[in-house]
């Protein structure tokens, strides 16, 4: 499968917001209240990935209500969303045509998904997200 890679990327990104069930145990967050912008920066610095990653992983733990069912689907969808927005980066900054090409597949198909996920939401009588 030549998408194999990537996906097996994204699950790599994605594994630690669902492995950690209590989000970011053990951090010191008391040191990012008083972190700045350039503070942000420095740590994002080199990765052109990092915000949409941070984002992901953000709306992922978040995504609580319902079922497991339901609690699967907007996980999912923020999952996707957030291969999405990866993938726009790619499209934008890689150099590489063919990995400009995949990143846009990728855009295509996870856009797709995530509408049948919001379906499966509406079909059920629960909030689109």
């Amino acid at each position: 499968m030549r998408f194999a890679p990537i996906f097996a990327a994204l699950a790599v990104i994605a594994t630690p917001a669902l492995a950690q069930q209590g989000g970011m145990q053990g951090m010191d967050h008391g040191q990012m209240a008083g972190m700045n912008h350039d503070d942000m920066s420095k740590m994002m610095a080199g990765n052109p990935y990092a915000q949409s990653e941070m984002d992901m992983r953000q709306k992922m733990m978040a995504a609580k209500q319902g079922d497991a069912a339901e609690m699967w689907t907007r996980k999912m969808i923020e999952h996707h969303r957030g291969a999405v927005a990866m993938s726009r980066v790619a499209v934008r900054d890689a150099k590489d045509p063919e990995i400009k090409q995949m990143a846009q597949m990728t855009i295509t198909k996870q856009e797709k998904d995530i509408a049948e996920l919001q379906g499966w939401l509406r079909k059920h009588g629960k909030r689109p997200q």
